[in-house]
């Protein structure tokens, strides 16, 4: 089994090297539930074309990038954020990082430029699993657990290189997958 870290909310999916499904290819997603009902997260590495104030006319400031949280539900907007202190009523699903909170908080913030990018992070959508779906993909290998990470990763914009990135703080035993190519034939 190539993870040997059980899944749970506040953790990172990291999807093996070859995934062929476009919607997780070189994923890396932040799971925000994870029980008995099934789990759900957000792919921190598929910025969509859409700025926030594109999606939402009342948000003045739209240099905050939308990400494509996953192929369920993309009619619907979700963030996480690591400024508690600024966003009350959100959910800490990891050590200083939120899910959620007082939207109308989050609009006037970023109305009068009071959040920063690294802050906080939108999604259209989400990714989904039934109960028990996520674990029959872990026995298949098709993702690796993480559960230490530094909260930089999720806030970054850099997500050509953050599938990459976070194999590598994986340590060695993934270090060598982080460099196999997308496509084996092209090897």
């Amino acid at each position: 089994m190539l993870s040997t870290i059980s899944a749970a909310a506040g953790r990172l999916l990291i999807s093996e090297p070859f995934m062929a499904d476009p919607n997780f290819k070189r994923s890396v997603i932040l799971l925000t539930e994870y029980s008995e009902l099934g789990a759900m997260g957000f792919v921190l590495n598929h910025q969509s074309e859409y700025m926030i104030g594109d999606l939402l006319p009342d948000i003045s400031y739209s240099e905050l990038p939308v990400y494509v949280g996953g192929p369920v539900a993309n009619n619907t907007l979700h963030f996480i954020h690591r400024c508690p202190e600024k966003i009350s009523g959100g959910t800490e699903i990891s050590d200083g990082i939120y899910w959620s909170g007082d939207f109308e908080q989050v609009k006037e913030l970023i109305n009068t430029y009071q959040l920063k990018d690294d802050e906080i992070k939108f999604f259209a959508g989400y990714s989904g699993w039934t109960p028990g779906q996520l674990e029959n993909e872990l026995t298949e290998d098709t993702w690796i657990v993480a559960n230490k990470f530094n909260s930089d990763v999720v806030f970054t914009h850099d997500e050509q290189n953050l599938w990459k990135e976070v194999v590598i703080s994986l340590g060695q035993r993934y270090a060598h997958i982080a460099n196999f190519p997308e496509n084996p034939a092209l090897n």
